[in-house]
C-alpha cells in the first residue's frame, strides 16, 4: 500500500489528524494495534481547551460537541474548606469545553469512516523502518499475512507504551521524567454532578477532584497511594472517603450510585526531545505526559497534530522554497508549547496534592500560594491564561 502520511496508532490524536489532513486533501492511512471497541474503552479526560474545539471544527467533527458539551466559563479551587472560584471569561475572555475523550474518539471514528479513509484495527507486529531515509515504511501482520504501507512521512500517535518512540535509536533522544509518589483513585458514575463546575480540592485528606462527562454522568477522584488497589475500594468506601474531602455544603448535596468504572492513575510528568527523527515525527502521549491535574493531555496531543496537519499541507500545496518550513519546524514549536503545559500541570500538581514528604511547611507554603492567588488578580490571571490553554505557535 501507498500513501502520503502513515499514522500509528487510532486514539484521539491519530484519529484528529487523519480528519485534518483529509479535509486539506492530504492521503493518510492508520495502523492501530487495538480493536475499535479497546480504543473506546479507555477512560480519559474531558476538558478541551478552544484550541481543541477549534481544530474539532475544522476538522468537520464538532456537531455533537457543541450539541452536548458543556460551556464552562470557570472552575473551583477547595482549600481550608472553602471553595473559590477561578473566573475564566473574566480573566481572560476563554472557557473551556466539558466533553468526554470517549466521545471525542467516537465522532472521529464515524468521521473516518464517513469520509471512507482506511483504519488497519488490530494489527500485530507494528513496526516502522527506514524513517532517517526518503522511503519510510511502515510494516504489520493482520490475519496471519505480512503487510505494508509505503509513506511520504509516518507520525507516531501510538502512546506512550508505542512502537514509534521505541523505534529511535536511544542516542538521538533526549527524555525528562518524574513520578509522583501518588496516584488517582477515580470513579465514573451516573450521578448528576455535585456543582455545576469543576471542583479541585487541596485537603488535609489529600486531593479530590469533582468533574462530569455531562449532566448526568460524574467522574470523580481522590489521591491515593502508588500501592493502593482498586480492589481494596468498594463503592461505599469511595464515597464516604469522597465526602470527607468536599466542603460540607457539597458533602450534604452529593448523589452517590453504583460505579461504572473504577480505575488507579499514576502520575508522571515526561517530554521526549525532539519530536521529529528524519521522516518519523511524534506526537501526543508518544512525546510527552502530563499529570491530569492540569486537563492538558489531550489538549496538548490536540496541538501536536494540529501543527502537523498545517506542516504537512504546505508541504504538498507549498512552493519549493517555502514547502519545508513546517515540518523543520515543528519540533521546535511544538516543544515550546509543551515544555509550558509541562510547567503549569507540574505547578498545579504541586499546589493541590499532599506531599507527606515536605512536612508541615511544605503545608503551609502551599496555603500561603492558594490565599495569596485570590488576593491578586494578576496570579488568578496567569492560571486561567494556562487552564484555557495557550494558543498554537
Amino acid at each position: 500500500m501507498r500513501t502520503q502520511v502513515a499514522i500509528v496508532g487510532a486514539g484521539p490524536a491519530g484519529l484528529l489528524l487523519g480528519a485534518l489532513l483529509h479535509r486539506h486533501g492530504v492521503d493518510n492511512l492508520i495502523v492501530e494495534q487495538r480493536s475499535p471497541a479497546y480504543v473506546l474503552g479507555r477512560i480519559r479526560a474531558g476538558v478541551l481547551e478552544q484550541v481543541t474545539v477549534g481544530l474539532l471544527e475544522e476538522a468537520g467533527v464538532a456537531a455533537r460537541l457543541h450539541a452536548e458539551g458543556l460551556p464552562h466559563e470557570g472552575f473551583d479551587l477547595c482549600f481550608a474548606g472553602q471553595r473559590h472560584r477561578i473566573d475564566l471569561q473574566r480573566l481572560v475572555g476563554k472557557h473551556v469545553t466539558v466533553y468526554g475523550q470517549t466521545e471525542v474518539t467516537r465522532d472521529l471514528m464515524e468521521h473516518r469512516t464517513a469520509i471512507g479513509r482506511s483504519t488497519v484495527y488490530e494489527a500485530q507486529d507494528v513496526a516502522v523502518h527506514d524513517f532517517d531515509g526518503e522511503q519510510p515504511r511502515v510494516s504489520y501482520r493482520l490475519g496471519g499475512q505480512a503487510h505494508e504501507i509505503q509513506a511520504d512521512f509516518i507520525v507516531g500517535c501510538d502512546g506512550f507504551h508505542g512502537v514509534s518512540r521505541a523505534s529511535v535509536p536511544a542516542a538521538a533522544l533526549k527524555t525528562y521524567e518524574k513520578i509522583y509518589p501518588f496516584g488517582w483513585l477515580g470513579v465514573l458514575a451516573d450521578v448528576p454532578p455535585v456543582a455545576h463546575e469543576l471542583i479541585y480540592g487541596n485537603t488535609e485528606r489529600g486531593f479530590m477532584l469533582a468533574s462530569m462527562r455531562s449532566a448526568t454522568r460524574s467522574r470523580y477522584y481522590v489521591q491515593c497511594s502508588l500501592d493502593d488497589k482498586v480492589e481494596n475500594w468498594s463503592d461505599e468506601a469511595f464515597w464516604d472517603e469522597f465526602r470527607r474531602r468536599l466542603p460540607a455544603e457539597d458533602a450534604a448535596r452529593l448523589v452517590t450510585g453504583p460505579s461504572l468504572e473504577k480505575s488507579i492513575a499514576p502520575l508522571r510528568s515526561f517530554v521526549a526531545e525532539p519530536m521529529r527523527f528524519g521522516r518519523l515525527f511524534l506526537a501526543g502521549d508518544a512525546a510527552h505526559i502530563v499529570p491530569p491535574t492540569g486537563a492538558k493531555g489531550l489538549n496538548l496531543a490536540a496541538g501536536d497534530v494540529g501543527l502537523l496537519s498545517r506542516a504537512f499541507a504546505e508541504f504538498y500545496a507549498g512552493s519549493h522554497g517555502s514547502r519545508h518550513v513546517g515540518i523543520d519546524t515543528y519540533s521546535q514549536r511544538a516543544l515550546a508549547r509543551v515544555w509550558k503545559a509541562e510547567r503549569f500541570s507540574w505547578w498545579f500538581t504541586s499546589l493541590m496534592h499532599q506531599f507527606p514528604e515536605n512536612g508541615e511547611f511544605g503545608a503551609r507554603m502551599q496555603l500561603a500560594e492558594l490565599e495569596y492567588m485570590f488576593t491578586s488578580e494578576a496570579a488568578q490571571r496567569a492560571v486561567a491564561e494556562n487552564y484555557v490553554g495557550l494558543p498554537l505557535a
